[in-house]
């Protein structure tokens, strides 16, 4: 039985200044929009901080339309 794989791909934004935290929606959304035969079937949203620095991380993970798998 060959089933297919969840997903075929993985896509990670990740920002520490905060501009760049406040505009990594727009990335994301640019980014997909630049690749339409990804389809996000997972993500996982993870946050650091240290003292001075707060980073966000979002992992997307996708397949590609018309994968065989």
């Amino acid at each position: 039985m060959n089933a297919k794989p969840a997903f075929t791909g993985v896509k990670v934004f990740s920002a520490t200044k905060a501009k760049d935290r406040e505009e990594m929606g727009e990335a994301i959304t640019r980014w997909l929009n630049e690749h339409p035969r990804m389809r996000p079937v997972d993500h996982v949203v993870s946050q650091s901080s240290d003292r001075e620095f707060h980073c966000l991380t979002i992992t997307l993970f996708y397949r590609e339309e018309g994968d065989a798998g």
